[in-house]
């Protein structure tokens, strides 16, 4: 679904994302982590066309994406959530949803039904006619992930979906991504440092470590991997894994 090959990203001196190769299928929920700076934001944000790589090219569903905007991006089937959210505040819940499926009808994959069950199991039925700025914060975030999934997106990529939400929230969270996953197959990406959200959630995990790839493979094989542990599980961690 989503390749990337040799991407690498330099910002005068410092080369924030190292040759970097990835490819994610569709269905699949990939993991990706590593300490603070190393480039998971980044990488992110090379993607979705926020930022353009020095060097490397990507493709979705072998289309080549070199050289084209976010906004192109979007169009094509890459949506995704900020680490700082980015909500419509003077709209409505329901109007945010709505912002991303005009996007979604006007390329000709709208899917409202899938959209109306993701409002349910987001937890934002009850909800669509409050203004945005009224929701909790854990609401926020899932209406943020909502209106991503109302692009009816080929690839998911959400920073830090869980962050400031409790366990049972990040719970809940995981259980409605785990659903996302079924029913709309699409291949999703997710930056977070809450490492059994990460674990449970992914299928495959890569991990990142001033801006180079150190491993790849399945939460098992990562919780093992002593390069990663010395990067940034800790032994703590492995060990309780």
């Amino acid at each position: 679904m989503l390749v990337l090959n040799d991407i690498s990203k330099q910002f005068g001196g410092v080369r924030a994302v190292s040759d970097v190769s990835c490819e994610v299928v569709a269905g699949e929920v990939r993991g990706l982590i590593g300490p603070n700076g190393a480039g998971k934001t980044t990488l992110i944000n090379l993607i979705s066309g926020l930022l353009t790589p020095s060097s490397g090219t990507m493709s979705l569903e072998g289309d080549i994406l070199d050289g084209t905007g976010a906004a192109a991006r979007t169009r094509k089937g890459i949506a995704r959530t900020f680490q700082n959210l980015r909500i419509f505040e003077n709209l409505s819940v329901g109007q945010n949803i709505e912002v991303a499926q005009i996007t979604a009808r006007s390329e000709g994959h709208d899917d409202s039904t899938a959209v109306g069950e993701a409002v349910g199991r987001f937890d934002l039925a009850g909800k669509l006619h409050m203004p945005a700025n009224a929701l909790s914060y854990g609401h926020l975030r899932r209406l943020e992930i909502v209106r991503a999934l109302a692009l009816n997106p080929k690839v998911l990529m959400l920073d830090e979906p869980a962050a400031g939400m409790n366990e049972q929230e990040t719970h809940e969270l995981a259980e409605a991504l785990d659903w996302v996953k079924t029913r709309f197959g699409c291949a999703t990406l997710v930056i977070d440092h809450d490492l059994k959200f990460i674990m449970t959630l992914c299928d495959r995990i890569t991990v990142l470590n001033m801006g180079a790839v150190i491993a790849e493979g399945t939460p098992r094989e990562i919780t093992t991997n002593q390069d990663v542990i010395d990067a940034y599980l800790g032994e703590d961690h492995s060990n309780a894994a």
